[in-house]
């Protein structure tokens, strides 16, 4: 039994005494959190039983259907299945899903010695590598990593001063989009790490320039911002995945929030600090009862439209990283509370997939526009949902571990 899993299952012990000389009742009970977190290992061990080779991972699950579709390692999402292996892991201290998350990692360090494809790689290899990493400190992964980070770097266009996101899509001459603020934190790490102290210029560099340029005056995102390669100038914003160009893609708004919060965490500028906290503070002001956004904010068929759990998860592991780095005691519980909101409501039997599916979470929502992935589990829902779960039964160990002593 892992430390943590030690500390959490004895902080969970709820004891009621009553009066009757010196007798004592001790009656165990379990946390929300915790009884999830539960029913997601079980979940993960099933779904494990029914996956073939550990060069395939899951992405999304057909609606009717049990089982998860896969891609290969150059998929974007390649990364996620590790890691919530790795978070599973990081629960129960369990050597079975330790192996699994192992195997299902290793296919992933192609990704840092071949020449990159687009921004991705942080997706790809910290979420697998960098999760291993921090569990087991194997110092082989630690390479893959530093690796991976100079690979991510030979995207960086330094007159523009941002990575290119999408290198493929030749109708803008460099590109950078919301998603990549959470590639900087692999950038970040290396520069700590070992690495080239520049990957801390170039992912400072980047989110400054996304700040500039990507974060409207309405506190709301642009998915892409396209820039001349050759003077640096910002041309335009688009969309690809939201509604409409000036429209409020939720889970890019949710990148945002999450991506600006860790880069202040990293460098300590106030000014991503307060980007965060302005994304954040529009994002819960637009948000619908439930606290699950639409899969965008301005889709004229709410309340109709497809929910994006996905946003969610996201939203709630960003708000749990911002209370953190907030000195304002109030702003630190909002943000702990919501998080926690939104947590409970993917918790409910109205996204939690119970026996739907081998899927953690229900109803998220992938390309809109071109009808993919639509109100389907996918899995880098079920990654942040993890994390979520796993942060905040942390902090309540923490609480409880406080008041015993």
């Amino acid at each position: 039994m892992t430390l943590f899993k030690h500390l959490l299952s004895c902080s969970l012990i709820s004891v009621l005494l009553f009066s009757c000389g010196t007798e004592k009742k001790e009656v165990v009970s379990k946390s929300n959190n915790e009884i999830i977190l539960d029913q997601s290992v079980v979940k993960i061990k099933q779904a494990l039983h029914v996956l073939k080779t550990t060069d395939s991972f899951p992405r999304h699950i057909v609606k009717g259907e049990k089982d998860w579709r896969f891609v290969g390692v150059k998929d974007w999402c390649s990364g996620f299945w590790p890691g919530v292996l790795w978070y599973n892991y990081e629960y129960t201290g369990d050597a079975e899903i330790k192996a699994a998350a192992e195997k299902f990692t290793a296919p992933i360090k192609t990704i840092a010695f071949t020449s990159a494809e687009d921004h991705d790689i942080g997706f790809q290899v910290y979420c697998s590598f960098g999760n291993g990493y921090r569990l087991t400190g194997n110092e082989a992964y630690k390479d893959i990593m530093l690796a991976a980070a100079d690979t991510l770097a030979t995207l960086y266009n330094p007159i523009v001063g941002s990575i290119h996101s999408w290198p493929s899509k030749q109708e803008y001459p460099h590109n950078t989009i919301i998603d990549n603020m959470m590639n900087l934190e692999l950038l970040f790490w290396a520069a700590k790490n070992g690495g080239d102290k520049k990957l801390y210029d170039i992912a400072n560099s980047h989110a400054e320039v996304t700040m500039n340029n990507l974060v409207r005056s309405d506190s709301a995102v642009y998915h892409l911002g396209s820039f001349d390669d050759k003077t640096g100038q910002f041309i335009r914003g688009v969309t690809h995945q939201g509604y409409a160009d000036e429209s409020m893609w939720a889970r890019g708004q949710t990148w945002g929030i999450y991506g600006f919060a860790v880069a202040y965490r990293e460098t300590g500028r106030a000014d991503f600090l307060n980007t965060s906290i302005k994304l954040t503070e529009h994002y819960l002001n637009r948000l619908p009862k439930d606290g699950v956004p639409f899969w965008d904010f301005d889709d004229p068929t709410i309340p109709n439209a497809p929910k994006d759990a996905s946003a969610a998860a996201i939203a709630a592991c960003g708000l749990l990283e911002l209370a953190d780095l907030v000195k304002d005691d109030k702003l630190k519980e909002k943000y702990r509370h919501e998080a926690k909101r939104f947590v409970t409501a993917l918790s409910s039997k109205a996204y939690f997939s119970g026996d739907e599916n081998n899927a953690l979470l229900l109803h998220s929502t992938g390309h809109h526009p071109k009808g993919r992935e639509v109100d389907e589990p996918i899995i880098y829902a079920d990654y942040y949902f993890m994390e979520a779960l796993i942060r905040l039964e942390k902090l309540e160990n923490a609480k409880r571990l406080a008041l015993t002593k």
